[in-house]
């Protein structure tokens, strides 16, 4: 579960100017990057999702202020931000209902692209997290610089390494990765998505 505005600065490795939409229709959902009228709707769901996000997120150690969340929000408007990352809110088909966050963090190298992704408290259950990871994965697939795509997740974190299974994506490794969370373990899983026509890692 990260959060797209916090990324440290990296290089952008893989992902090119042009390459990712600022908008993508899911199954039902509509994955689209923030608008500046929205940092109430963002702050919203994140307070609403706090004591769901807290025990897996590192950036969500504590509830922001509105200050600093404005601040992060500011950031998640780059496209790409300072970081590499592209922020996409996960909305209901109205456009307005947020049902979470996704976001794409070209900072890995290698030809690697990670999807990150959380899911509004009240939408658990519905397929959100997946259709949204379904979207970006089948975009990155697509893309002639993308060798890999990737999901990061704490081995204790069953909901996500859910999505990545449930995808399709192979159990690359499970390596130390620190607590970062309250409920975290430690040993984090990089699951993989080999894109067609390029060689595994």
């Amino acid at each position: 579960m990260s959060d797209p505005s916090s990324a440290p600065a990296a290089p952008f490795l893989v992902l090119r100017p042009g390459d990712v939409p600022e908008r993508l229709d899911a199954e039902g959902l509509v994955l689209r990057r923030w608008r500046a009228a929205e940092e109430g709707v963002r702050y919203a769901a994140i307070a609403a999702s706090f004591a769901h996000l807290n025990p897996w997120a590192g950036w969500a150690e504590r509830l922001p202020t509105e200050r600093e969340h404005a601040e992060r929000f500011a950031r998640s408007l780059a496209w790409p931000n300072a970081g590499g990352s592209y922020s996409f809110g996960i909305f209901a088909a109205d456009d307005r209902t947020a049902l979470g966050m996704a976001g794409l963090h070209d900072r890995s190298g290698g030809g690697a692209v990670e999807i990150g992704y959380w899911c509004h408290v009240d939408h658990l259950g519905r397929g959100v997290a997946t259709r949204a990871a379904r979207a970006l994965t089948a975009l990155l697939a697509g893309l002639p610089t993308v060798d890999r795509v990737e999901i990061h997740c704490d081995e204790a974190n069953l909901r996500s390494a859910a999505v990545a299974r449930r995808l399709g994506y192979r159990l690359d490794r499970v390596e130390a990765a620190g607590v970062r969370a309250p409920a975290e373990s430690g040993r984090g899983m990089v699951w993989v998505w080999d894109c067609p026509g390029r060689p595994a890692a």
